[in-house]
This record gives C-alpha cells, structure tokens and sequence, in this order.
C-alpha cells in the first residue's frame, strides 16, 4: 500500500517552483500591463502545478516500466522502486492532466478559446518526453521541451489570460523562468549520467558529457539573470531579481566542485529555491514597474 508521504514524494515537490515562477513573472507582467486578475491567475497555477505533477507522475510511470530507474540515486521513483503499481501512477498522472484540462477550459472561456489548443499541445509534450516508442527526453530534447513550456509558454500564457496581451516584460520573464527550469532538469540529469548511459536513456547531459554539462548549469543561472537586466529598461523594477542572486552560489558551487550522485541532490533543491526567489522578486518588480 502506498502511503500519503510516498505519493507526495513521488510529485517531486523539489520541481515545483518550476509551475509556481512562471505564474507568478506572468502575473507581475500583467499587473505592470493593468491587466492583473487574482482569479486567472489562480487558474493558470492550478493549471501550472497540474501540469508539473502530472508530468512527474508520467515520467516516473513510463521510466518505471522501461526499468529505466532500477538503479537511480535520486528522490524515490514510485514504480522504479515498487512503492506503487504502474497502473496507479499512470492514473495519478492523468488525473492531474484532467484537471489541467478542467481550469484551462474555464481560462480559456474567459480569455480566448485558441488557448485551448495550446493546452492540449502542453499535455501532448508532457507524456511524449519519456512516454511513447520513441520518448524526445531520450533523444536531448527535454531542455528544450522544459524552456518552451514551463517558460515562454507558462509565462507569456498567464500574462495573456490575464491582459489579454503580451508585452515585452513576459517575454523577458519567460526566458528567465525557462532558464531556471532548464538548470532543475540539468542539474537532475547530470546527477543521473551514469545510469542513464547504462539504460541508453541520451538526455543532454549525457550527450554532452559531465565536464560541459558543469558548464552549461551556470550558464542557464546566469542566463536568467541576464534576462532581468535586459527588461530593466522597460520596467525598471526588473532589476530586484538580482537580490535572488546569492542563492545561485551554493548550487553553482557543488557543480562546479564536480559533486556526484546523492550529493547533488541538494543542488535539485537549491535551484528550485533560487527559480521560486527569482519569480517572486521579478513579479514584483514587474509589477512595481
């Protein structure tokens, strides 16, 4: 029997701020727009989270039945390690993509109906990364997939249902959360080298290998940053992201000691926390603006 904190475990909590940041620039572009609405944006979160477990749930669902994660160092995997039947994830999984589906068409309704379109293309990418015959997030593509949907997309998304438009400010965000998403998923994936090589499972990090994957996780952090400071003429108030700066040190840090398995768990933790600081002083300051 599965229990209430394995199931919890198993949504990969660390990898929320992930849905949480975009919502919130999204809804800070949108206030700077005079377009902020409490009640969209409640719905693009639950939209957003929705998505993120859901996709978490996939993941481990389809991993686990390729016995991709036998051997896997991280948090626990729910049908890798057997604490769950495969046929329960995979229902847990659509049961959140079903409820995506329930406050996006309500979003939808009020804002545009093509959003609808958008919705059923972000579900699609969520069970195609590692679900399919032929998964994209064995191919190097998850980043990409991860920069699309849970920045540009996620940002540029909320900002829309709620102003009804989209300006340059959500733009902007939506390159900074995305690089943030994209380092959770390096910094994961890099953990993960050894056994995915072993599985054949090709994500970026393994097709570049460990050295230049320790380069490309700065690089996306610094990535976000660099998107706050090109914003700042525009919305001045942008520039507090910078504040979130000091909590890239401790994550960039173990990458670049050249850090291993379990111990770079905390790195997953810790970018999740510098991605959700990030998001809140942005949105802020996109508002302030």
């Amino acid at each position: 029997m599965t229990t209430a904190a394995q199931w919890l475990e198993g949504a990969r909590p660390r990898t929320l701020p992930a849905a949480v940041a975009p919502v919130l620039v999204g809804s800070g572009a949108a206030a700077a727009a005079d377009g902020f609405s409490a009640g969209r944006a409640a719905l693009a979160l639950v939209v957003a989270l929705s998505l993120q477990v859901g996709v978490n749930h996939a993941n481990d669902y389809s991993d686990g039945i390729r016995g991709t994660d036998e051997h896997r160092v991280g948090p626990l995997r729910l049908v890798g390690s057997g604490a769950a039947a495969p046929a329960a994830v995979r229902n847990a999984a659509v049961a959140c993509f079903g409820i995506a589906v329930v406050a996006g068409t309500v979003l939808s309704a009020l804002a545009s109906w093509w959003l609808l379109i958008v919705g059923a293309v972000s579900i699609a990418a969520a069970w195609a990364y590692t679900g399919t015959t032929r998964p994209y997030g064995y191919r190097g593509l998850g980043e990409v997939s991860v920069f699309v949907f849970f920045g540009l997309v996620a940002v540029l998304g909320t900002t829309y249902v709620q102003a009804e438009r989209l300006t340059w400010p959500s733009l902007a965000g939506g390159v900074g959360c995305g690089a943030l998403a994209c380092a959770i998923l390096v910094a994961n994936n890099l953990r993960d080298i050894p056994t995915d090589e072993d599985v054949g499972k090709r994500t970026l990090a393994v097709v570049l290998g460990d050295r230049r994957t320790r380069v490309l996780y700065p690089a996306l952090l610094a990535s976000a940053f660099a998107a706050a400071v090109a914003v700042a003429p525009a919305a001045p108030g942008a520039l507090l992201a910078l504040l979130a700066a000091p909590l890239a040190h401790a994550p960039a840090s173990a990458v670049r000691a050249g850090l291993t398995g379990r111990a770079l768990v905390p790195v997953l933790q810790g970018t999740g926390v510098l991605q959700l600081a990030y998001g809140v002083l942005l949105a802020a300051g996109l508002a302030l603006s």
